[in-house]
């Protein structure tokens, strides 16, 4: 597991790349593990929160056209993210939700856990089985277990599905966050 903020974005934006390059241009009206969400609108999710999120540091960043190419505005948006997250420069990203971080630490806890949890999401439309490391689940499922009530408030995450106590850790992390483990397109 990378050790920083900047390797932590780095590994998850390439592994989602990975997952973009391999989608088919008809993949992206797949259905996705999220209600009412396609293979397309996880990409547009990842890139557009984030994008705005940043607006809290005082970065603004040009809109892209994910529609017309999921991979090359991906590919934009990480090199935009990566740099910010490389060279901080001192910033400091407010959110009314989240209060005032040094912003690569408010894009590493926020914005690289979305990807590395909506890469799930990703695989899972487009086919493919998900792996994002049992130990990392682990760790992720334990930390988000103590404020599991404020989670559910936030509307981020869905009810808990059920899942059978030999489940692995990501299949319980996933249904944790509300997504059914066995679900297929």
């Amino acid at each position: 597991m990378p050790q920083n903020p900047s390797e932590r974005h780095a590994h998850d934006a390439a592994r989602l790349a990975a997952l973009i390059e391999s989608a088919k241009p008809e993949d992206w009206s797949r259905p996705s593990p999220v209600a009412a969400w396609t293979a397309l609108d996880v990409v547009k999710h990842l890139i557009e929160w984030s994008r705005g999120f940043l607006k809290g540091a005082g970065i603004e960043l040009a809109p892209l056209d994910i529609e017309a190419d999921p991979l090359a505005a991906w590919r934009r948006h990480t090199a935009d993210v990566q740099a910010i997250v490389d060279h901080p420069a001192g910033r400091v990203l407010s959110n009314p939700n989240t209060g005032d971080s040094p912003v690569d630490e408010a894009i590493d806890q926020f914005y690289t856990a979305d990807i590395w949890m909506h890469s799930w999401d990703l695989a899972k439309a487009l086919g493919r089985e998900p792996d994002l490391g049992e130990e990392r689940c682990r760790t992720a499922l334990a930390g988000m277990r103590p404020i599991e009530q404020l989670l559910r408030d936030s509307g981020h995450f869905g009810p808990a599905m059920p899942v059978a106590d030999d489940a692995s850790h990501q299949d319980k992390l996933a249904a944790f966050v509300g997504r059914d483990p066995a679900w297929q397109p």
